[in-house]
C-alpha cells in the first residue's frame, strides 16, 4: 500500500515491473562498508565483556521531557537508547550504517528509494513486535511534528509504500536539479522509529515526563524530573546478539544526575558519586582532579587522539538583528580580543584556536583554495569577497599581552567599524543618530562565564558595550529555539561526512525555522549550493573538496568569533569500569564499556 501525505486514507498501488534491487547488509555514503556481510561485531568493541554492575554520570543541566524528538522542551540525556533507528553507525568509518530494525535493505544503484525489511525478531518493550505500521507511523508524525530537521529530511519522501507486515519502500523527491539525493536513504536509515499503538491518544508534539514505549537496549526505569533519569538493560532485549549491539550497552543500570554546576558536578565524580566524566575544561583536567581519589587510584585520567571534526565553537551573532547584518561589524567584533592571553590564563595552553567550521579534519580549508574548490567557488565569485581567492583564511595573531594589547587588530577594527557607519564618541561606539552599540551576550553555562566576560572586557576598548546573561537550561533552549538573542556562546557539530545536515545548519530555509541550528541567521546562496551539494558525491575525494570550499565561505562570512577546540578527547574514569583496547575513529564510546573489579 501506499501512504499518501495529502491523502487520509490507503490506496493499493499500481506495481511497476522493474528489476529489484538486491538486499544488503549495509551501505556507505562513499565507497563500500567496512564490515562484510556476516561481521561478528564492531572491531572497537570486547564481544566478551560482561553484563552487569551500575554506571553514573554526573552531567550538567536540567530536562522536562522524554521525547527527544520535538522542538518543545529540553530532553533527558542518555534517551537515544530507548529508540532504536532502523540502521545503526559504526563509528570507525566516515559514514557507515549496519541492519538494524531493517535487517536488510534494497538500493537501487541512483538512491532514488530504499526498502528497509524489518527484522522479525524486532520487539518493543512490550514485546509486541515492530512492524511496517510502525514504521509508517514514525516517518508521518515526525515529518508534520517533529524537530525541524526531521520535517526537513522526512517531507522529501514522496511515496511511502507498503510491501508487508515488515516491508517499506520509500521513493524519494528529486533535487531541484531533477538528480536524486544520495544521502537521503543514509538519513531515513537513521530515523528513530516509535510504536504506533502507544502514541495513539497521546500527543506527540508535547513534553511528557511519561516514558513512551522504545524498542533499544535500555527502557527508563525511574525519573526525577530535571534532576535524576535510570535506565535499565533490558534483559531479554531483542537485538542484543547482532553484530552492531555485540559488546555494547554492558552495564544494567545507567544513572544521570543532573546538577546546574559544572564544578559542583567534578566535586561529585571525585567523591565517588559518578563512574565517568568527559572533561572540556583543559584547567580542570590540569589542577581540579587533585584529591584522594586521584592519589588513591580510585580513578584515572586518560587522553584519546582521535580523527573526528571537532566542534566549530564561538561566538555566534544573530544577523537577523541589527548591527549584526552588517559583515564588517562582524568582523570587528573578532579583532580585539587577545585570545592567546585566554587560552594561557585559563586553559594552560591546552587548547588550539579553532580556524574552521570542520576543525581537527580533513576536512577543514587550509592555504588557498585548489583547483577543484575553485571550480566549486567560481560560480560565486561575484558574491564572495575577493580575499578568498587571493589569501588564506587566518585569525589575527595576538601577543598574549592581554585585553590591552593587539594595538594593530583595534585599528583594523575601528576602521571596519568607520566604514559601517559607526564612531567613537565620548568613549562610546555610536552610529550617525547617536544610538550607542549595546548588546547582550546570552549563555546557558556559568563555566562559560569567564571567557565571555573577558570578550565583553575587550569589546569596551571599541566603545562597545556588552552585557553577560547567564540563565538556566530550559530558559536557554527556548530563547535559543526563538532565536530570541543578540550574540551566544555556541557551537556547531560535524561528522567525517557532512551532508544535508549542512543546510539545517547554515542554508537560508532553516534561517527563519523555529529551533534550527542555523542559530545565526546565515542567508547566502554560495552556502545554500554547496551544502545542498555534499549530497551527491560519490567519491570521498569529491566531498572533502566541496566541504572545503563550503568552509572557505563560512570563514568569510564572519558568522562568528571562533574560540578554541582541543585534538584529543579526555575522559576520567573509575578504575571499576573497563573499556576495549580499540578506539573507534570518532573516539572513545562509553557504550562499548562494563563494569570490573
Amino acid at each position: 500500500m501506499v501512504l499518501g501525505w495529502g491523502a487520509l486514507g490507503w490506496a493499493v498501488p499500481a506495481r511497476a515491473e522493474t528489476a529489484r534491487a538486491e538486499t544488503a547488509h549495509a551501505v556507505a555514503m562513499h565507497g563500500d562498508p567496512k564490515y562484510p556481510d556476516g561481521f561478528p561485531h564492531f572491531d572497537y568493541v570486547n564481544p566478551d565483556a560482561p553484563k552487569g554492575g551500575t554506571l553514573r554520570q554526573a552531567v550538567v543541566g536540567s530536562f522536562d521531557t522524554l521525547n527527544p524528538h520535538v522542538v518543545k522542551g529540553v530532553p533527558a540525556p542518555g534517551l537515544s537508547a530507548v529508540f532504536e533507528t532502523l540502521l545503526a553507525r559504526s563509528w570507525d568509518e566516515p559514514f557507515s550504517l549496519y541492519g538494524l530494525l531493517a535487517e536488510r535493505i534494497e538500493l537501487p544503484e541512483d538512491r532514488s528509494a530504499i526498502t528497509f525489511h524489518l527484522d522479525p525478531r524486532a520487539r518493543w518493550h512490550d514485546g509486541t513486535p515492530v512492524t511496517a505500521d510502525d514504521l509508517l507511523f514514525s516517518l508521518d508524525i515526525q515529518r508534520r511534528l517533529g524537530t525541524p530537521n526531521r520535517r526537513q529530511y522526512y517531507g522529501r519522501v514522496a511515496v511511502a509504500e507498503r510491501l508487508s507486515d515488515r516491508a517499506v519502500r520509500l521513493t524519494f523527491t528529486p533535487n531541484p536539479d531533477g538528480r536524486p539525493d544520495r544521502e537521503l536513504p543514509l538519513i531515513l536509515g537513521l530515523m528513530p522509529i516509535h510504536q504506533k499503538a502507544w502514541w495513539q491518544g497521546r500527543e506527540f508534539d508535547r513534553t511528557t515526563l511519561e516514558p513512551p514505549m522504545g524498542s533499544g537496549p535500555l527502557l527508563v526505569a525511574e525519573v526525577d524530573a530535571g534532576r535524576r533519569i535510570v535506565y535499565e538493560r533490558v534483559a531479554d532485549y531483542w537485538g542484543r546478539d547482532l553484530p552492531v549491539r555485540r559488546g555494547l550497552y554492558n552495564v544494567d543500570r545507567v544513572v544521570f544526575d543532573l546538577y546546574r554546576d559544572d564544578t559542583v558536578a567534578l566535586e561529585a565524580f571525585k567523591a565517588g558519586q559518578a563512574d565517568v566524566r568527559r572533561e572540556t575544561d583543559p584547567s580542570k583536567w590540569a589542577t581540579g582532579y587533585d584529591g584522594p581519589a586521584l592519589n588513591d587510584g580510585r580513578i584515572v585520567m586518560e587522553q584519546f587522539r582521535h580523527a573526528r571534526p571537532e566542534p566549530a565553537r564561538g561566538f555566534i551573532v544573530n544577523e537577523r538583528r541589527k548591527p549584526f547584518d552588517d559583515i564588517r561589524v562582524r568582523e570587528a567584533l573578532g579583532l580585539v580580543t587577545d585570545f592567546a592571553w585566554i587560552n594561557r590564563s585559563f586553559f594552560h595552553g591546552a587548547l588550539v584556536r579553532t580556524a574552521s567550521y570542520f576543525p581537527n579534519s580533513e576536512l577543514a580549508a587550509t592555504g588557498l583554495p585548489d583547483a577543484a574548490e575553485r571550480a566549486l567557488l567560481e560560480p560565486f565569485r561575484d558574491r564572495l569577497p575577493p580575499a578568498l581567492f587571493q589569501r588564506p583564511f587566518t585569525l589575527p595573531e595576538t601577543d598574549g599581552s592581554g585585553p590591552a594589547g593587539g594595538r594593530a587588530n583595534l585599528r583594523t577594527a575601528l576602521a571596519l567599524l568607520e566604514r559601517a557607519g559607526w564612531r567613537v564618541r565620548d568613549g562610546r561606539l555610536v552610529d550617525a543618530g547617536g544610538r550607542a552599540m549595546t548588546f547582550e551576550i546570552l549563555l546557558g553555562d556559568p563555566a562559560d562565564e569567564r571567557v565571555t566576560l573577558a570578550f565583553a572586557r575587550s569589546l569596551e576598548r571599541l566603545g562597545i558595550r556588552a552585557t553577560v546573561r547567564t540563565v538556566d537550561s530550559a530558559q536557554y533552549q527556548g530563547r535559543l529555539d526563538s532565536y530570541d538573542f543578540d550574540v551566544t556562546l555556541r557551537f556547531w557539530a560535524s561528522t567525517l561526512s557532512p551532508g544535508n545536515e549542512q543546510l539545517y545548519y547554515y542554508g537560508s530555509a532553516a534561517a527563519d525555522q523555529p529551533g534550527s541550528r542555523n542559530i545565526a541567521g546565515i542567508r547566502d546562496p554560495a552556502v545554500d549550493a554547496l551544502a545542498a551539494s555534499l549530497g551527491d558525491t560519490r567519491r570521498r575525494e569529491d566531498l572533502v573538496a566541496r566541504v572545503r570550499a563550503l568552509d572557505r565561505v563560512l570563514l568569510w562570512g564572519h558568522h562568528m568569533v571562533p574560540l578554541f577546540h582541543s585534538p584529543v578527547d579526555r575522559l576520567a574514569r573509575s578504575t571499576r569500569l573497563r573499556r576495549p583496547d580499540g578506539v573507534p575513529l570518532y573516539g572513545p564510546l562509553v557504550e562499548s564499556w562494563w563494569v570490573g573489579e
